[in-house]
């Protein structure tokens, strides 16, 4: 009863004092107080407020770092969570889908946390005060750390937090699907739509040799941080996807984006007006992107004037543009340079010349049907640094195909053997002619595996008739005045014999069945 008796008069005499003496005395004494405390302890204590400067408008991104890595990384993985607080903001609560996002969970004010880190324990403090006279809060968080090792494992704890809240902040970001609208005006700019394609790296009908290279180079660029800083190359990469339609150029993009996590910008260059115009939209497009720019030979004419031909092309549509014109140099400059089309100089300075570097962890990613078609000048390392050619469906993907939408029982085994000796034998189809097949027979299995293995066969038949009638035109080629028409050489022999060759062929082929 004493002892609380002393410890009511103590704090009368402290409120006493709160009341008597001045704001800044007390002030002085609360900070003498803290010094002490602060001396007496074993621990060091660091400070992250959500706002910086006095005037509290600056966002703190250490801050959003805190509590993205105590979210996902603490107080979901717990296993004795501390007090939490669940919010879900009214704008989701109102959609028809909201029993599918799950709240948002924030340690509870004045609450901690633990975390380990090296051998070292840290702990993390929710602090909310409300300031006085008003509403607002002023919200922050408090690491305490052993004062001995504090100096040593602060920044190293640090980047390790820096780290995991990125990665974590990639995997949950909304991501979309950007395209450039045709703007008459002149002004170039961005409309998107969410990005949810299905395919991934785990669904596409690959090579394993090629998707375990692809998923190396990719991974190592998102990681490479340091390694372009270090170098002095920009943060991109340019891919070449090239191949016959349907052999899945769309579906290897939609992977890559869904495997980095990354926005996608499908630029459409048949609406871009002028060079100007495609440095504007570069400008906009964000980091940890895919600019996409599909069938790049079809979509202008980018191959460079380098010839005598084009250089006279070149003075006579001076001399025209010359003689048409009653304006004034400048003004016929400027109307050229809005007038004027994408060139193969704007697209190679928007691939790697100084336009490239207004950003960083990019992929630009070229695709066309033909890569003859595309200037050489576009090809060399810089500015498609991997080209990736995409064939007809291979054994390996046929059998993935057809495991993946059907799902190939022991029965089918024959037939997918005869399918694959027919590929070996040079039969060729796409994956997207393949998925066609097994999709309008994936309530029948066998009866799929077996249309697939007849057209497969009946591909083999056609490339075997388009030889016979090449080298029967070749050898018909050959004039029979020069040679003799009778006997075993005459090319009227040989065109019997290659006949009757192929009657065999088929023959066989008909005993052996599909």
């Amino acid at each position: 009863m004493e002892f609380l008796s002393q410890m009511w008069s103590l704090l009368g005499l402290l409120t006493i004092l709160q009341n008597v003496l001045p704001t800044q005395l007390l002030s002085l004494l609360h900070s003498l107080w803290q010094s002490l405390q602060d001396s007496l302890t074993p621990y060091s204590y660091f400070d992250v407020p959500e706002f910086l400067g006095s005037a509290a408008v600056e966002p703190n991104a250490l801050y959003r770092h805190v509590q993205l890595y105590l979210h996902r990384s603490l107080l979901l993985s717990s296993p004795s969570p501390p007090r939490l607080t669940l919010s879900l903001p009214r704008s989701v609560a109102g959609n028809a889908g909201a029993a599918a996002v799950p709240p948002s969970v924030s340690l509870s004010p004045n609450h901690s946390v633990p975390d380990a880190f090296n051998g070292h324990r840290a702990v993390w403090t929710h602090h909310a005060d409300t300031l006085q006279d008003s509403l607002e809060e002023r919200r922050s968080f408090s690491l305490r750390l052993p004062k001995r090792h504090a100096a040593a494992v602060l920044p190293a704890y640090l980047a390790h937090l820096a780290a995991a809240a990125d990665s974590l902040e990639r995997s949950s970001r909304a991501r979309r699907l950007h395209t450039n609208a045709a703007s008459p005006r002149g002004s170039a700019s961005w409309s998107s739509v969410p990005f949810c394609h299905p395919s991934t790296f785990e669904t596409l009908a690959l090579d394993p040799d090629l998707k375990a290279r692809l998923l190396a180079d990719l991974t190592a660029f998102a990681d490479g941080r340091e390694f372009y800083r270090r170098t002095g190359r920009p943060w991109k990469r340019g891919y070449l996807l090239h191949g016959p339609p349907g052999s899945g150029k769309s579906s290897l993009i939609a992977a890559m984006a869904n495997h980095l996590r990354y926005d996608v910008f499908d630029l459409e260059l048949t609406r871009v007006t002028t060079n100007v115009d495609l440095r504007a939209l570069l400008i906009q497009t964000t980091n940890r992107s895919l600019i996409v720019i599909e069938d790049i030979d079809c979509s202008l004419h980018l191959t460079g004037d380098r010839g005598l031909a084009s250089m006279r092309r070149h003075k006579r549509r001076r001399a025209a543009a010359s003689d048409d014109s009653s304006d004034s140099d400048d003004d016929v400059t400027g109307a050229d340079n809005h007038r004027g089309k994408v060139t193969l100089s704007g697209l190679l300075n928007f691939t790697d010349g100084l336009w490239s570097c207004c950003g960083e962890e990019r992929i630009i990613v070229f695709t066309t049907n033909h890569v003859d078609g595309i200037d050489p000048a576009l090809l060399r390392p810089g500015r498609m640094d991997v080209h990736v050619r995409l064939g007809p469906c291979g054994a390996h993907a046929m059998r993935e195909l057809v495991e993946r939408y059907v799902g190939a029982s022991v029965g089918d085994q024959d037939m997918l053997d005869a399918a694959e000796g027919c590929i070996r034998d040079g039969a060729e189809m796409t994956p997207a002619e393949v998925g066609e097949v097994l999709l309008r027979n994936r309530d029948e299995p066998e009866t799929a595996v077996t249309e697939l293995a007849a057209e497969l066969k009946a591909r083999v038949n056609a490339a075997d008739d388009l030889q016979w009638e090449d080298s029967a035109a070749e050898l018909s080629d050959e004039s029979p005045t020069k040679k003799g028409r009778k006997g075993f050489g005459g090319w009227e022999s040989k065109v019997r014999i290659l006949g009757r060759l192929r009657s065999l062929t088929k023959s066989d082929s008909g005993r052996r069945g599909v």
